[in-house]
């Protein structure tokens, strides 16, 4: 049996790629079905716990002698002004009662990893009436909606690398390559047009990472509107594997603890052998559940009650081998939008390994449209080399045109 370390785990390797898309597949799938539960009135909890156990039920399904599998990122489902991704616990009446409410943009995050390659996903809906058709969205809902969807769509063609996709004489993919990739300010200044075209602001700090094996929060990560004393570090290559985030807020963009007791943790890569018998055990239990990926308070409860746990997550925090995600939510109290894609950058360009469904543009109306020609010719780039005749391909390119063809819509209402 080869040895650990002679594997290799880059997307050089075909099988590193293939569990990725899988977990991608499982991460999607679930996703649009925990979709589909969020309607006015469910409870928050429960659509977290049926969206973890579809997650479990299909990771089953796939790769059955792999021991190293699960998720990524527990079901999580943060109200209208939480920022960073919830998940309440059954043990809490006030949190257990949470439930939706109409109207309210609400953000779904979750993911599944097959031998420690994660595909985490996030996408914002506005939560639908019980029983009955939504209807065109329009209005700040709209806005919120359409500024997040075409900042998203500059920022992953912004990861791109120079060069990457450049066509016409070896000249000019040379000097195409030889161009400078966009500073982060430069990539906020951008973004923050997009935002400014909707009357929005990019929500503080929103940060992107490169992923790698069993790691969701690597060495290179890409800060959008940093808060005073922090910045994001390094750029996109060919060969990395990042999550992609964009956040978007109805208010000011700035953001604040909420006071509530934070139900997300991970485990670190800090060493530290725990002194109660409780808290070893607690460990134990994270690492060979969990590993290195995020988790909800809840899934311990469940795992064997909440008092048991208590003390091994309190111990395991304060030594620093677990680390818990505060909840921080608009600081004005705003609506938020929050989408994440994990991507792949290949030698052909952006491939997605995970991503929300993409926006039906024919349902969400705005009488603000992009003007911006910078903005327009960076939304008209591909995401990736055309390989072959594909139509498909074709529908990914059309920001720009998407774009228009909302604002040709919108004038055809104005006139009626």
């Amino acid at each position: 049996m080869a040895d650990e370390k002679e594997i290799d785990y880059s997307l050089a390797n075909p099988d590193t790629l293939t569990k990725y898309r899988v977990a991608a597949t499982i991460s999607e799938k679930v996703l649009a079905a925990v979709s589909k539960l969020c309607v006015a009135g469910e409870k928050v909890v429960t659509i977290c716990q049926k969206g973890d156990k579809l997650i479990e039920e299909e990771i089953s399904k796939v790769y059955r002698t792999t021991k190293l599998k699960g998720f990524s990122h527990p079901t999580t489902v943060s109200p209208a002004s939480y920022v960073t991704p919830y998940t309440p616990l059954t043990s809490d009446s006030a949190e257990a009662n949470l439930e939706l409410q109409a109207g309210d943009p609400v953000k779904i995050q979750l993911g599944a990893q097959i031998d420690g390659f994660g595909s985490i996903v996030c996408d914002t809906i506005i939560v639908p009436p019980k029983d009955e058709s939504q209807d065109a969205i329009t209005g700040r809902s709209a806005d919120l909606l359409l500024a997040t969807y075409y900042a998203n769509e500059l920022l992953l063609r912004l990861m791109v690398p120079p060069g990457l996709l450049a066509g016409g004489s070896d000249e000019d993919k040379a000097k195409a390559a030889a161009a400078k990739p966009p500073t982060q300010s430069k990539i906020t200044s951008l973004l923050d047009k997009v935002a400014k075209t909707y009357e929005c602001n990019l929500v503080e700090s929103t940060t992107s990472w490169v992923f790698d094996r069993n790691e969701i929060e690597g060495k290179k990560k890409i800060v959008i509107a940093p808060a005073e004393g922090t910045k994001g570090e390094g750029t996109p290559e060919v060969g990395e594997v990042w999550g992609v985030e964009m956040g978007m807020s109805l208010g000011s963009g700035k953001v604040k603890t909420i006071d509530q007791r934070a139900t997300l943790l991970r485990r670190t890569s800090n060493t530290y052998i725990l002194k109660s018998q409780t808290a070893r055990k607690t460990l134990s239990t994270v690492q060979s559940k969990f590993g290195h990926f995020p988790f909800s308070l809840r899934q311990l409860e469940e795992e064997g009650g909440e008092t048991k746990y208590k003390v091994g997550v309190y111990e395991g925090v304060r030594q620093g081998v677990l680390r818990q995600y505060e909840l921080v939510g608009d600081k004005d109290g705003s609506p938020v939008a929050r989408l994440l894609t994990t991507l792949a950058i290949t030698k052909n360009g952006i491939s997605k390994l995970g991503a929300p469904p993409a926006l039906d543009l024919s349902k969400v109306q705005s009488d603000k449209k992009i003007t911006d020609e910078e903005i327009l010719k960076i939304l008209e780039q591909p995401l990736s080399k055309n390989k072959g005749k594909s139509k498909n391909k074709k529908k990914k390119k059309p920001a720009k045109k998407a774009a228009k063809a909302e604002d040709d819509s919108e004038e055809e209402s104005d006139d009626e």
